[in-house]
């Protein structure tokens, strides 16, 4: 069996990959703009929280991997991922324990599905993620106006509503890290009456 190191580089070369691919839906730009975010998030986080850093750093890197791969599971990406962490992570003959609790973390990592967190890795992944939404803001509008192509107003919505709902499954290390951006955008995108 190859070292964990050893093992999230390859998993790291096998995401990298596909974020790469012309037939990634979300463009190139998602390693950067939010894979890496979720990365170093996940790290920073598994680290003050004495998380297990191997499990968080596997499922931060494989977290939305169906989703760029195949368009068609964008909705269901957190089922689908988990499935294929598992048999990506098998070929590895990674211990099948560890297998498991990577698979909770991407399964219940979506702040839209209401899935039990039963792990502190789980909450772990689940803030990176909703922590790189509110760090890199710019790659909801991209989604909301390039991907989804959605009028002004719609957009305004969404990335406001994603925003709101990113914060929502923060841990409070994670709140705290990440307030002052999220006052600043909700500050910005909520439609104020004029006086």
């Amino acid at each position: 069996m190859p070292s964990p190191t050893d093992i999230i580089f390859k998993v790291e070369q096998i995401v990298k990959k596909a974020c790469r691919s012309k037939a990634n839906y979300f463009k190139a730009s998602v390693w950067e703009d939010h894979f890496i975010p979720v990365v170093t998030y996940a790290r920073k986080l598994a680290h003050k929280l004495k998380a297990d850093e191997e499990i968080v750093m596997l499922a931060a890197l494989l977290h939305d991997y169906a989703s760029v791969t195949n368009k068609e599971w964008v909705e269901k990406h957190h089922l689908v991922g988990a499935r294929l962490a598992g048999e990506i992570l098998e070929k590895y003959h990674y211990p099948s324990d560890k297998i498991e609790r990577v698979k909770h973390a991407i399964l219940t990592h979506r702040g839209s599905q209401k899935l039990k967190r039963k792990t502190l890795e789980a909450e772990i992944l689940a803030s990176a993620d909703a922590m790189a939404h509110l760090a890199h803001v710019h790659s909801l509008f991209h989604l909301a106006y390039s991907i989804k192509k959605l009028e002004t107003e719609e957009g305004r919505e969404f990335v406001l509503a994603k925003v709101k709902q990113s914060y929502q499954k923060l841990l409070p290390e994670a709140r705290k890290i990440i307030q002052p951006k999220y006052d600043a955008i909700v500050e910005l995108f909520e439609k104020k009456a004029l006086g």
